[in-house]
């Protein structure tokens, strides 16, 4: 047995870092979490200083046997979890379920960290060990208490005053907050009208576009011209005096430079992928931990970036040095700043002991690397990549040109253009823009100032005034980061979570609140005003940090968050009524009884509802907009009646799609799929009484399950087929089909790892 015992988080950082300790070193995965509080309310006890009650995780006890059973052969305990709050808790818990077992008597425990796993970062850190940070421990104690005492809280409350199964969170819900108000912009904004006078021109049989920007000496604002009548006369009169040509009255050029973007951070790095790969935070987060903790290069596994959960931009002096000797061996000296580019955190208390994301070596380009990664792996690599090697070369130049044209003093169009003249940086890398629509690059031909141009029209274009757009995965974690809500490494959970709650939907990647959404968020803000205030979320993460920092201590942190919100969800659980938070009363009555009606939440969204239910059960529809919904007569069911009560059969729009459901509901609750499965003809391989149907989830994916269900609950996510594993002797194969791997036969059964590619077969 080796002498020192390395912990690590996952097992894939365990391969990469043992082949750098050698002999001397056992490395072992702890596979994340080792301990959590207890799942019950009343783990976090407010009455004595907040202590906190935790558990073994279930699926994680083997881990931590095989790390007790090598421990007690090994001399050394080094922990090695991630640089971060989260990563010091992970080492602490370890370390106090191993004092408990009475494992470190006489054994030195050290703390290691590295933000990079190369040969040279591992061994620097096995050689500069430290203790446990109690303030760091203290600080993700605090914000593990904090989510805990908010969700076991607040949220039962909401299950008691809207629907069951919802949740609220101390981070989670002042992000819904934002959505939601992004979406009451949208709804009340009313378009404005305005119009623009435009000229297609054209010189050497290259075309070119100006705009009207002054008009009988009168500069033209944006809604200088508000109607079509007033844009036409101008358009007539300016054509009929232009006779088909304007004269050039001025030529302005100037040069400008553009600076390259820092490197990234966790947002940064978020935010980038979303808009040039189209990648959501959870994927980057997971795409960027595997080339972290290391990729088989040539047979050795590699890191090929530092720690991905960073806010600083900090570049180590050895990176510095290596981009530039990569930028003067690849592009050039004259490619080079004369000094290094150093760039600074805007992001309060950010870590700037830290590194940002980069590269662990410029030897490992993006190109050649082809063979090793996977597509979403290559894309996001080659991302951090460019980035990081661009933020040290020299500045962009471009040459922009401006042009008059018309008659002075009666009428000037501009016409501007731009060119490259020396790229710099931009022929690396360039930043992508949220919500900004990029204009047409507008190549102007050459021209010299008193000339005439021809032009082929002048047009009178409408246009209208635009709301603001709804929040996308990058302008909302660019909005989380701006208003310092949460952490870079809680944006992916944030957007997970909403998404998982049904509060938002995704609409052409743009986050629209779901009525159950705007609810929660409605009774939250009313309510729990201070609690999903920006302002005071940002504070408390500033609070937190502070204590990472040990400049304050956890529990009278704690306390202050405590009492002021207990009192207000005894409040509210007192006074406020389920019918005040879920209905809207309406200044109608109810055709069928005469009593009121009022706007409900149901299982499928907002609809007008009787307030006499379940007496009454008239209902209206409402869209998404709110609006109210015409009436739709239910399709009838042809030569069917309802095999439960005789009645008609209808064809329904439930909450997944179309079903057959009895026209007698809710009296006789008989329902139907509106589609027959598919039978596959396959036996059932656990019951061998029904066979495999082809059935669709609510997802709207297919799966493979036995016909005798609910009898029987046998399912398969790939498609079968009759072959016996030779692996296993399993009576089923499936068919599944990835992009590393192409298609394969595989075994079904957890325990089986048989698989083996189709094209190999045949």
């Amino acid at each position: 047995m080796s002498k020192n015992l390395v912990i690590v988080e996952s097992p894939a950082k365990a391969k990469t870092i043992k082949k750098y300790l050698g002999k001397d070193f056992e490395v072992l995965a702890s596979y994340g979490h080792v301990r959590d509080l207890l799942p019950k309310n009343g783990a976090v006890d407010p009455d004595n200083n907040f202590a906190m009650q935790y558990e073994l995780i279930d699926r994680n006890a083997k881990h931590v046997q095989t790390i007790a059973k090598s421990l007690k052969q090994a001399d050394a305990l080094y922990l090695a979890t991630d640089p971060d709050r989260e990563g010091e808790a992970i080492s602490w818990h370890l370390y106090e379920v191993l004092k408990k077992k009475r494992l470190l008597k006489d054994k030195p425990v050290k703390r290691v960290v590295f933000h990079e796993i190369t040969a040279k970062a591992i061994q620097d850190a096995i050689q500069n060990p430290r203790d446990l940070s109690h303030d760091l421990i203290d600080a993700q104690q605090a914000r593990r208490a904090l989510d805990y005492l908010v969700g076991f809280n607040l949220s039962p409350l909401l299950w008691k005053k809207i629907r069951r199964g919802l949740s609220a969170g101390r981070v989670q819900s002042p992000a819904l907050r934002m959505i939601v108000e992004r979406e009451a912009e949208i709804d009340v904004f009313k378009p404005k009208e305005y119009w623009t006078i435009e000229v297609d021109l054209n010189k050497d049989k290259q075309a070119f576009v100006a705009k009207l920007t002054h008009y009988q000496k009168n500069k033209l604002t944006k809604f200088s011209l508000n109607n079509q009548a007033q844009a036409k006369t101008i358009q007539q009169a300016i054509t009929q005096d232009a006779k088909q040509q304007l004269q050039i009255l001025k030529i302005e050029k100037k040069q400008r430079r553009t600076q390259p973007a820092a490197p990234f951070t966790t947002s940064t790095l978020q935010q980038e992928a979303a808009r040039k790969l189209g990648f959501t935070a959870q994927r980057t987060m997971m795409i960027a931990q595997q080339l972290y903790e290391g990729i088989d290069i040539g047979g050795e596994s590699t890191g090929l970036i530092t720690y991905m959960r960073t806010d600083s931009v900090n570049l180590a002096d050895e990176a510095i040095a290596d981009i530039r000797q990569f930028i003067e061996q690849t592009y050039g000296k004259d490619q080079l700043p004369k000094q290094p580019r150093r760039f600074k955190t805007k992001a309060k208390n950010a870590q700037e002991a830290h590194e940002a994301v980069r590269p662990t070596s410029t030897q490992n380009p993006p190109e050649q690397l082809k063979g090793a990664l996977n597509a979403e792996q290559l894309k996001l690599y080659g991302l951090i990549w460019k980035r990081s090697i661009a933020c040290q070369m020299i500045h962009a130049t471009l040459n922009t040109v401006s042009v008059d044209l018309g008659k002075d003093k009666q009428y000037i169009f501009r016409a501007t253009g731009s060119t490259i003249a020396n790229p710099g940086f931009m022929a690396v890398y360039q930043e992508g823009l949220d919500d900004q629509k990029t204009e047409q690059k507008n190549i102007l031909p050459p021209l010299e100032q008193g000339e005439w141009i021809k032009f082929k029209q002048i047009r009178a274009e409408q246009h209208f005034t635009e709301p603001p757009p709804r929040y996308s995965e990058a302008s909302l974690v660019k909005a989380l980061e701006e208003h310092g809500i949460g952490r870079p490494s809680t944006y992916a959970s944030i957007i997970s979570t909403l998404q998982q709650r049904e509060y938002v939907t995704l609409e052409k990647k743009r986050f629209k609140p779901t009525d159950v959404g705007k609810i929660v968020n409605k009774f939250l803000t009313e309510h729990f005003t201070q609690y999903v205030d920006y302002q005071f979320t940002a504070k408390l993460e500033d609070t937190l940090d502070a204590v990472a920092r040990g400049e304050q201590p956890w529990v009278p942190v704690m306390k202050d968050f405590w009492q002021p919100f207990k009192q207000k969800i005894d409040t509210a659980d007192e006074n406020v009524k389920r019918s005040d938070v879920t209905q809207e009363a309406l200044d109608e009555k109810c055709p069928e009884c005469g009593k009121p009606l009022s706007i409900r939440l149901g299982r499928n969204g907002r609809f007008i509802g009787c307030t006499a239910y379940p007496e009454c059960h008239y209902t209206r529809n409402l869209d998404d907009n709110g609006e109210e919904k015409p009436a739709v007569e239910p399709e009838i069911v042809k030569d069917r009646q309802c095999p439960k009560c005789g009645s008609e059969l209808q064809i329904k729009q439930g909450r997944y799609g179309k079903f057959i459901g009895c026209a007698n509901y809710p009296k006789c609750k008989h329902m139907e799929p509106l589609e027959k499965p598919e039978d596959t003809g396959i036996e059932c391989p656990s019951c061998h009484k029904g066979t495999l149907l082809k059935r669709k989830s609510r997802r709207n994916t297919f799966f493979y399950s036995c016909s005798t269900y609910p009898k029987c609950k046998y399912a398969v996510w790939y498609p079968p087929i009759e072959e016996t594993c030779p692996q296993c002797q399993w009576p089923l194969l499936t068919i599944k089909t990835t992009k590393r791997r192409g298609t394969e036969k595989v075994c079904p059964q957890k325990d089986c790892d048989y698989a083996v590619q189709i094209e190999a077969v045949e």
